[in-house]
């Protein structure tokens, strides 16, 4: 299994360009062109980045076209749309940003208090 061939398969039937996944990940296109014709292998925190770039599910990096599963069902829980689409998208994918450059002891802390809000907020 050759990972930059299947990053190059998905991103040429997006019709993305490597400039267009340089602009939405930061990564150099000439590193985006390394990985593709297998001259380096990325790390999974690159792989991740790149997968957001190109608007897919990082799993799917890891399987050939002819052995895809099947995406898995959506749950349909109430206010599971959120930060699907629209600015919801775009403040998620903000948040995502913002969590991906914090350490973990960061991130534990800030998930820690917003359990605590959440808590709050169904008590009243």
């Amino acid at each position: 299994m050759n990972i930059g061939h299947t990053l190059r398969r998905i991103r040429e039937s997006k019709h993305l360009s490597q400039g267009d996944v340089e602009k939405c990940t930061g990564l150099l296109r000439c590193y985006i062109s390394r990985v593709e014709n297998g001259h380096t292998v990325p790390a999974i925190e690159t792989l991740e980045k790149i997968a957001r770039g190109l608007e897919m599910p990082l799993y799917q990096v890891f399987y050939e076209a002819n052995d895809q599963p099947p995406a898995p069902a959506a749950n349909h829980v109430k206010g599971s749309e959120w930060g699907s689409s629209g600015k919801s998208a775009r403040y998620f994918h903000k948040l995502v940003d913002c969590l991906s450059r914090m350490d973990k002891a960061h991130r534990l802390l800030l998930f820690e208090i917003v359990k605590k809000a959440a808590k709050r907020a169904r008590q009243r």
